[in-house]
């Protein structure tokens, strides 16, 4: 007599219908409003903050990334069998580094010397390789780094180069910026936000101008050529982006890295929420521009999270 046959469960055939990849979940994230850091505005007007943070990458740069990596893929340029290799200060590589592994690519990361401990580890935890630049270079010699090995072994490796890549823009374009728009019901009167590559400002930028030219655009840059504020640029020392166009800002503001540092101190400590310094940045300038107003609503990027900067000394200062 043959033995009964295993019994099957009933969901071992198919998997879960809600179930998704690390990737498919980047983007529509949550809109927040900040309530404790912005008590003293009046009640018309309002300010809020896109958590990016909460991308499965922990970053902004997580939508960016994609979108190179896959149109690369798509158009040729990126062979399965060639190295991904870019410069960054921290956030675009864990993205390519994360995407990487779930799509089982190999990555190659140029980034300063002096990017955090937390970051680095991250990127090695994901399979990364890592060229460490100088320090004093700042992402500019590292993405000078890169041209140089490019340049030595070009069939070796695809070059997104974040810094002049249209596809870094064109996700935000048609993706953050199309999200605020339905989160604020179209109700969005300024947009602040940081420049690093600047694609998080052109591409949302593009999006609410189509949508409404009345809306102002604050693009937003350290104080200083010397900051602690990592990822943004001072744009009058710094390799400027390629796909950075000036004009399309209606202002720009600058943020010293001691009043970046003290809201980030604020928005963890009032708001319950853990980002990093250039999101402090964009919030206090944010909170500058809503205090200037009788009415708006306002939006501004919390670019990654504070995880990546905990062994930081600006935690600890009052």
């Amino acid at each position: 007599m043959s033995a009964a046959a295993p019994a099957v469960s009933p969901h071992a055939a198919s998997p879960p219908t809600a179930a998704t990849g690390v990737v498919d979940d980047i983007g529509q994230t949550p809109l927040l409003r900040l309530d404790s850091v912005a008590a003293d505005l009046p009640e018309t007007v309002h300010l809020y903050a896109k958590a990016e943070h909460l991308n499965p990458g922990g970053s902004v740069k997580d939508r960016p990334a994609l979108r190179m990596i896959e149109t690369g893929l798509a158009d040729g340029a990126f062979h399965p069998d060639q190295t991904l290799i870019d410069a960054t200060s921290g956030n675009t590589g864990i993205a390519y580094a994360m995407i990487g592994a779930a799509k089982g690519l190999d990555v190659t990361l140029a980034l300063p010397q002096n990017a955090s401990e937390e970051r680095k580890k991250v990127l090695r935890a994901y399979g990364a390789e890592l060229i460490l630049t100088d320090p004093m270079a700042g992402t500019d010699g590292a993405q000078e780094r890169v041209k140089e090995i490019v340049e030595a072994h070009p069939d070796r490796y695809f070059y997104p180069d974040q810094y002049n890549n249209d596809a870094n823009w064109q996700a935000h374009h048609d993706g953050t910026g199309p999200e605020i728009l339905a989160q604020t019901d179209g109700q969005i009167t300024h947009f602040v936000a940081g420049l690093g590559t600047t694609g998080t400002f052109t591409g949302v930028t593009r999006c609410l101008k189509a949508h409404d030219e009345s809306i102002r655009c604050v693009a937003l840059q350290p104080r200083t050529a010397m900051h602690g504020l990592e990822g943004l640029k001072h744009m009058d020392t710094a390799l400027v982006p390629g796909i950075y166009t000036p004009e399309e800002a209606d202002e720009h503001r600058t943020c010293s890295t001691e009043t970046a540092y003290e809201m980030t101190r604020r928005l963890a400590r009032e708001e319950g929420l853990l980002v990093g310094p250039s999101a402090g940045a964009n919030v206090a300038t944010a909170l500058e521009v809503a205090r200037s107003l009788d009415v708006g609503t306002v939006v501004t990027i919390l670019c990654d999270t504070g995880t990546r900067y905990l062994s930081d000394d600006f935690w600890n200062d009052e």
